[in-house]
């Protein structure tokens, strides 16, 4: 019998679809994995006529004071900023004022009516604004951060997706142009009201080369953990207090060091920092010393990079100095190297780089949008994936806000997902016995790290509790201890001179404690050239077997990648190859000259 071979395709489509049953649904596919106009996932805002008023302008020159007046005198409003000590601020600045406010963040919701219900007003950390909740007045602070490849997609959804007759965007000018554009998209018109620096900050003409040039109102900034406590060691040498901020810390010891700093009564007149003093603390600084000018960065791949500071990131942080309500009415902006202030001028020189630039050369989607880096995402996806977990249940797990360089944190992480998932709740004695509580104060920087890693685990499990009720049901509890290990790491960090002299002692002979720390110098402008290193020429392979250390060290501090690593490696052998060859080579001639000699 003879049969044409479209006569097989029913038989085909049947087989298909039973191997692969999403083809039932492509369609519907095809629809929900259309990202071309995210404007219309919101039919709420676009239901009715918004007006967007864009508040622009430098560090300290009262644009977000401004857009705050507006909330506080709203029947509504929401507060969308970018940290919670941001949000922290404003709902109690709008309750001291009178204004009956509530606070969201991913961990914590705090209700000022005593039966739970919900105020007018709410301060709230970007993610957690609700964008189907009608408001008179929304603020979204911090603007430019719509640009972020991991965090900008909380910026466009609130931006897009809020529900409010007025939207008040606070941030830099540079975002005026791409925000107006956006707004277009939408059929909404922006006002534009621009403001200037309130106090004036200069760019000193020397640099402070020692830490025995410090002055009361100094603040050294740092992008390394490491070089942190290096300097606050030696400027307690030097018989001097200092205060310590840096990302990792939990916000009310954050809180408590600023206002050790800021306390007129108190000796500490110098704060040591990594740039998360930018945003979420008013400090009362004078002058800004830069100890480098190098950071490492996340690229759109997700890679780790060392890079110069680019001149917002500048501007953010100089813009501490000389704050309107501080003490200080004048700022004064440095480096700790001689080297680096001519680059500093430079840097903070240029115009802030249009965000609609950066938009395009990112985009893969229609228009003027890109998808956001997953691969935090897909990291927690990987840990779990051999977890039992229905599809909803692993999503939330993956969307966790969990610091995975911690390896306490994703060990924790780990056990909640199994706990979970064998239909366990996770107890308040079940989490006791899990970070050992309790806690006492750390005797060096190790324990001070693992104190911050286990705050950070029950960060976690507050969040998991929002989403997770009945499985994750002592959250009062939990945030009972988080406030006690809040309190010990406050302490850890008052003494922590004397953790790094306890981790200098016991440290093996031979090592360094703090290995990665930067010493004292000028920082590099390029992140392929490490200062101190040899030069290729004058280096042999033995060096680099030698110091394979150091290529460990350099990966994990972001000064190199694996990638450049293994190609350093490679170029290595390949030189003592060829040397060892022209070695084997000079011996032969030499062999032959010397038979020749004997046959004459």
């Amino acid at each position: 019998m003879n049969c044409h071979i479209d006569d097989l395709y029913p038989y085909f489509m049947r087989h298909a679809k039973q191997i692969f049953p999403m083809l039932d649904c492509m369609e519907d596919l095809r629809k929900i994995s259309d990202l071309r106009v995210p404007a219309n996932w919101y039919p709420e805002a676009r239901a009715i006529q918004r007006k967007v008023i864009f508040h622009a302008g430098p560090t300290n020159s009262g644009k977000t004071h401004h857009a705050i007046q507006r909330y506080l005198a709203a029947k509504s409003g929401v507060y969308c900023g970018p940290l919670k000590l941001l949000a922290h601020e404003i709902f109690e600045k709008s309750n001291n004022a009178g204004v009956p406010c509530d606070l969201v963040t991913g961990e914590e919701r705090t209700f000022v009516d005593e039966e739970g219900r919900q105020a007018e007003h709410v301060a709230c950390t970007i993610e957690m604004c609700s964008v189907t909740t009608p408001y008179e007045v929304a603020v979204i602070d911090e603007i430019q951060m719509i640009r972020d490849i991991s965090r900008g997609w909380a910026w466009t959804r609130a931006l897009l997706g809020l529900c409010a007759e007025e939207i008040h965007v606070c941030g830099e000018p540079a975002a005026i142009n791409f925000v107006t554009e956006l707004m277009y998209t939408t059929g909404e018109e922006v006002e534009v009201r621009n403001y200037k620096r309130l106090t004036p900050f200069s760019i000193l003409d020397h640099a402070v080369e020692s830490l025995d040039n410090l002055r009361p109102g100094d603040c050294i900034v740092c992008f390394s953990k490491n070089d942190i406590y290096s300097i606050s060691r030696q400027i307690e040498i030097r018989g001097l207090e200092c205060a310590v901020i840096y990302g990792s810390l939990p916000p009310g010891t954050k809180l408590s060091q600023a206002k050790k700093f800021n306390d007129p009564e108190d000796p500490c007149k110098i704060l040591v920092a990594t740039d998360a003093i930018g945003m979420g603390l008013n400090l009362s600084i004078k002058r800004i010393i830069f100890n480098s000018l190098v950071k490492p960065n996340i690229n759109e791949k997700g890679e780790k990079e060392l890079d110069t500071i680019s001149t917002s990131q500048a501007l953010q942080i100089a813009g501490r100095a000389g704050r309107f309500s501080s003490i200080f009415k004048e700022g004064e902006v440095t480096t700790m190297h001689r080297d680096d202030l001519p680059i500093l001028k430079e840097i903070l020189s240029r115009n802030v780089d249009a965000i609609e630039d950066i938009f395009v050369s990112l985009s893969q989607v229609d228009g003027m949008y890109f998808v956001c880096n997953i691969d935090d995402f897909k990291f927690l996806a990987d840990m779990i994936q051999h977890i039992p977990l229905n599809l909803r249940s692993r999503y939330v797990f993956c969307t966790a806000p969990i610091n995975k360089k911690q390896p306490f944190v994703c060990t924790s992480f780990l056990k909640f997902a199994r706990q979970f998932s064998r239909d366990e709740p996770l107890t308040f004695d079940w989490v006791c016995r899990h970070v050992s509580w309790p806690l006492v104060p750390p005797k060096n920087i190790k324990d001070l790290v693992h104190l911050e890693a286990v705050h950070d685990v029950l960060d976690l499990y507050l969040w998991l509790s929002y989403r997770f009720m009945d499985m994750f049901p002592d959250a009062n509890h939990v945030r009972e201890i988080q406030k006690e290990l809040d309190s010990i790491i406050q302490v850890g960090v008052r003494n922590i001179t004397r953790l790094i002299r306890a981790t200098e002692t016991n440290a093996p002979p031979g090592t360094n404690p703090l290995s990665n720390q930067r010493r004292l110098g000028p920082s590099p402008v390029s992140p392929r050239r490490v200062r101190g290193a040899p030069k290729a020429q004058d280096s042999g392979v033995e060096g680099w077997q030698l110091d394979k250390s150091l290529g460990s060290r350099l990966v994990q501090e972001g000064l190199l990648t694996p990638d450049l690593l293994r190609q350093l490696q490679k170029e290595w052998s390949k030189v003592h190859r060829q040397e060892e060859e022209g070695v084997k080579l000079v011996a032969g001639n030499n062999k032959t000259k010397g038979n020749k000699k004997k046959k004459k």
